[in-house]
């Protein structure tokens, strides 16, 4: 054994940098500067460290949609666009069945569900003003009625990132389903891996920026690392602003590209963390240089004009 004092090492003059504090950096994403190092690390492979944004790429519809247009089969529509995507969020039937054990890309699994399109919906038509019009039992939306889908094990096998949770703010069922939220948090915690919730909004809940507040609030207070919900015209910077975590914003229903890229950028520029889009990019004419121009828009400055532009460049090619 090498005398410590006489070693090769010690002939060299040591640097103990006496004058140099170590440094503790914060981390880059919002709220998340004292996380555990396993977690920041997940959440960086979804958020790009360089800029604190993320482009998620949604199919997860088929976990109570069934195979919806564009996701009839996820082999020819997604398989392409994976190469682009930051992040893929999907269910683990999904993930074990079509997605390669060699991606790169940070999973964001589907850890709720129980219920479907075709659950039933207590609903009756009468009439307003003289016109028809449906019904419904306030609040009652049976879709709302989920559990949690998975334990923690088989995110830890599925090698996941980040885990997905629907929260339905205002439904009957919103206390089972916050529960669920709070649930996958503590488990989440034990191994380092994050949560994300989404604001589901019900046939009765208005989307402006009031519901949102609250609803994306209640969430990160309840232990969220990461808040999904819908772009809002007006008042969007207000949610963003009092949400203590990121949000990244819900493509919803398909739009025209113009439309969708002037929402991504709008969302950007008012504080959201990124994109979670599924229809607007696997429903488009052109999947993969919409998917492109989205990210254009999220990670390279982009405007909306400009990722339009980019789009009707590459569609085709």
């Amino acid at each position: 054994m090498a005398d410590i004092t006489t070693s090769a090492a010690d002939k060299k003059e040591k640097e103990y940098f006496l004058d140099t504090p170590q440094q503790t950096p914060g981390f880059f994403l919002k709220g998340s500067h004292q996380y555990d190092w396993g977690l920041k690390n997940r959440l960086s492979k979804v958020f790009n460290p360089k800029d604190g944004r993320t482009v998620m790429l949604a199919f997860d519809h088929g976990y109570f949609q069934g195979p919806t247009t564009g996701l009839e089969r996820v082999d020819q529509t997604i398989l392409p666009l994976e190469p682009y995507a930051d992040c893929l969020m999907l269910t683990r039937g999904i993930q074990r069945s079509i997605i390669p054990a060699s991606t790169q890309k940070a999973i964001a699994l589907r850890a709720s569900g129980g219920t479907s399109m075709v659950s039933p919906f207590e609903e009756w038509e009468g009439e307003i003003d003289g016109k028809k019009a449906k019904f419904g039992r306030p609040g009652f939306e049976p879709l709302s009625n989920e559990s949690t889908a998975l334990n923690i094990e088989e995110a830890i096998r599925l090698n996941a990132s980040l885990l997905a949770v629907q929260v339905f703010i205002g439904s009957a069922y919103e206390r089972q389903s916050l529960k669920n939220l709070t649930d996958l948090v503590d488990a989440g915690a034990r191994y380092g891996i994050a949560v994300m919730g989404v604001v589901a909004v019900g046939r009765a809940m208005a989307r402006n920026a009031q519901y949102f507040r609250l609803a994306t609030r209640i969430m990160a207070e309840l232990g969220a690392h990461v808040v999904k919900c819908y772009y809002t015209d007006e008042g969007f910077e207000t949610i963003t602003s009092c949400c203590p975590v990121p949000i990244v914003i819900a493509g919803g229903k398909k739009l025209p590209e113009l439309d969708a890229l002037k929402m991504s950028y709008n969302a950007i520029q008012q504080g959201a963390s990124g994109v979670d889009m599924g229809r607007n990019i696997f429903q488009s004419e052109d999947p993969v240089a919409m998917m492109k121009a989205v990210r254009g828009v999220v990670h390279e400055g982009l405007t909306p004009e400009q990722g339009f532009a980019m789009f009707n460049d590459l569609k085709g090619k």
